[in-house]
């Protein structure tokens, strides 16, 4: 078979979708407030009008829009259709939407499901509680730097040693300019004091009345595929509630375990079987 060399015209298109890709994947970021063209140029390092110009073409695709207000881009129709299609095969959020509905029923308080994306940490739902004094702090949609937040931490905590350096140094800058409260020793801390306890806490670093505590969801092979959080004002995060609320978490993180190593099975055996098919057919011509 003879090999196709890429001409420079093939190379400089692909670029310009890995740009373009990019800019989706900030604005997704920005998903729940949206994202300024200026914050766009900082944080992409593309001069004005090439971050323009690929804007514009995921206007035309749909999956960007742009606030004809404030001129703010948010994620587009386009997008929402693709994540909803693409949940159908990686739903995390199917697997846990029975969990959170019970964790809250059962504290009043708020629950939450986070993923990490690189070296951040996006909620991706929230359960309101009932309780009629709630925190607002994290709602769906919002990201923080890996390590802000308890199920943000709880994440962090379940990498290993090397990849926790390396998602503190790669957010160190952003951490010091924006959560005062919260310093990169300490953090280390907090990671090995959530390792030793089971569950990460947040005892109000980033709003003072606004505590949390979190748990890591692991796939079968050890990685991390989230993690269940609960928020709620401070007098609801006594130490003596602390347990009760980690063990709650814990077991309901047992039961997405459980699905989500279900699935990889059931996907394991369908590719054996698949294989299987295909060798039989080369076999028998």
């Amino acid at each position: 078979m003879a090999t196709t060399i890429p001409t420079e015209s093939d190379l400089t298109g692909a670029r310009a979708v890995d740009r373009a890709l990019g800019l989706l994947s900030m604005v997704g970021r920005h998903a729940e407030r949206g994202v300024a063209l200026s914050v766009i140029v900082t944080e992409s390092g593309l001069n004005k009008p090439t971050a323009r110009r690929l804007l514009l073409a995921l206007i035309r695709a749909g999956l960007v829009e742009q606030d004809e207000e404030t001129r703010r881009y948010y994620l587009g129709e386009e997008a929402y259709v693709l994540g909803s299609l693409s949940s159908r095969r990686f739903g995390l959020l199917q697997m846990a939407q029975d969990s959170l509905t019970r964790i809250s029923r059962r504290t009043e308080d708020s629950s939450f499901l986070s993923v990490r994306r690189d070296t951040f940490a996006l909620c991706l739902y929230r359960e309101e509680g009932t309780w009629p004094v709630r925190t607002h702090a994290l709602q769906a949609g919002f990201e923080h730097p890996l390590g802000i937040g308890a199920g943000s931490l709880a994440m962090l905590a379940a990498l290993p040693d090397a990849e926790v350096e390396s998602v503190i140094a790669a957010n160190g800058g952003l951490i010091a300019a924006n959560y005062p409260g919260i310093t990169l020793d300490g953090l280390r801390r907090d990671v090995e004091l959530t390792r030793t306890n089971g569950y990460s806490l947040n005892p109000g670093l980033i709003l003072s009345n606004s505590w949390g505590i979190g748990v890591a969801i692991r796939t079968p092979d050890g990685a991390v595929a989230g993690a269940l959080s609960i928020a709620a004002v401070d007098s609801r995060m006594r130490p003596e509630r602390q347990p009760e609320l980690a063990a709650l978490l814990r077991e309901e993180v047992t039961r997405i375990e459980t699905r989500i190593a279900e699935m990889m099975a059931s996907r394991a055996r369908t590719r054996g079987e698949g294989d299987a098919k295909r060798q039989t057919r080369r076999t028998s011509k």
